[in-house]
């Protein structure tokens, strides 16, 4: 069983999760149950927690996207739904009557929050590569002038990898007639938020624009062992959802209750460890290999796409799903995607591309079965198909 799960675990490819760390040093932890509860930054009566190192977290993540000190409020969230469920929730009580507006390739939990909320919801069309389409955004906003909006903006999506357009998404909302204080913009970063920081030339997601707030994950880019992530918003909306818990001595805005205080723990040694400079290095690494990998797909003749601010390489969906699984490929229609992540190397990518040539000219060596058209999803440009070869 041990051997199976270490094979499994080697063949991560279809999932943003970053396997590369060690975290020795901190093992000695797990003999503590540390909870960090209510307020980061309001003490608590419970006294085995790491509030200290989960304010150092934010700190830095404030640094990074450009919000003082006294400007902003954040925690360290049990995953990068509970991000969005908290961005979402900060939009719906600043504007108790707002429409939430998110595109059609937006991260599940977006409209989870939406029908939890009971929110008015618009979900908006997309270009090919899957970046909200500005256009029917418009179309959409021009029908509910009359109410606050509330955007979900993508730093990456699902599958994609897309980054929506910030700086036309809030150029459109001003054309449309919404001044600064009848719009809340919430930023799902959960895998490229911590990415695009890096990319040479990156559009930036900073809170000197008119956003609301930006949610990360720590378990993917970061390399944290357990499903966590960072949520910030501006401290001046977080009244709003703010509540006093006298069974704490501390108050309250959080989703959750009680938090995993090991988290911010690792994510403190991880971000202090690597620094700027070395998320920088992984990044660029990353995307040098995506691309590695689509050249290499499109040489072999398979449909593949890589947006410029990636390193999610979508293509054709493996016609074997004992190959889907073996290689842990995550599947939409016609399509699967590699997401090339620091533990995710050439080697790797070459072992993943000569199976996967060698299953195609088993799947498809007799005509019958033929290789799926992604024009629909991916632009004929990008597909390879017998009618668009």
């Amino acid at each position: 069983m041990q051997l199976t799960h270490q094979i499994n675990v080697e063949l991560v490819a279809g999932y943003p999760y970053n396997l590369d760390f060690d975290y020795g040093a901190l093992t000695q932890l797990q003999h503590f149950s540390i909870n960090n509860l209510g307020d980061p930054f309001i003490e608590s009566n419970y006294g085995v927690h790491s509030r200290q190192f989960e304010v150092g977290v934010l700190d830095w993540f404030a640094r990074l996207w450009e919000i003082e000190k006294d400007e902003y409020w954040g925690y360290i969230t049990n995953c990068g739904t509970e991000g969005n469920l908290h961005g979402i929730l900060v939009g719906r009580e600043v504007f108790p009557d707002g429409v939430l507006y998110a595109s059609k390739e937006s991260h599940y939990s977006i409209f989870k929050a939406a029908r939890m909320y009971r929110m008015e919801c618009e979900k908006v069309e997309t270009l090919i590569t899957g970046e909200i389409d500005c256009a029917d955004f418009k179309a959409k906003l021009l029908l509910h002038k009359d109410k606050p909006a509330i955007i979900n903006a993508n730093i990456g999506t699902t599958v994609k990898g897309a980054v929506d357009d910030l700086d036309l998404v809030i150029k459109t909302l001003e054309d449309c007639g919404f001044s600064h204080s009848r719009f809340y913009i919430h930023c799902d970063g959960a895998l490229f938020g911590l990415m695009m920081p890096f990319v040479k030339l990156a559009p930036k997601v900073t809170f000197k624009k008119p956003i609301g707030s930006v949610s990360v994950s720590g378990h993917k880019f970061v390399g944290c062992p357990m499903p966590c992530g960072v949520q910030l918003t501006r401290l001046k909306h977080i009244n709003a959802l703010a509540s006093n818990v006298e069974y704490l001595a501390s108050r309250d805005a959080t989703i959750m209750g009680s938090r995993n205080g090991h988290a911010p723990l690792f994510l403190w040694y991880t971000l202090n460890r690597k620094g700027y400079k070395g998320f920088q290095k992984e990044v660029r690494k990353c995307l040098r290999n995506a691309h590695y990998l689509k050249d290499r797909l499109r040489d072999a003749g398979i449909s593949a796409m890589l947006n410029e601010l990636s390193s999610t390489v979508v293509l054709e969906r493996p016609h074997d799903e004992e190959f889907v699984r073996r290689w842990q490929l995550a599947c939409e229609r016609n399509m699967a995607h590699v997401i090339v992540m620091p533990s995710v190397g050439i080697e790797k990518l070459d072992d993943f591309l000569d199976e996967l040539i060698q299953g195609r000219a088993i799947w498809y060596k007799d005509d019958i079965v033929k290789p799926p058209c992604l024009a629909v999803d991916l632009g004929a440009q990008n597909c390879t198909c017998v009618l668009h070869k």
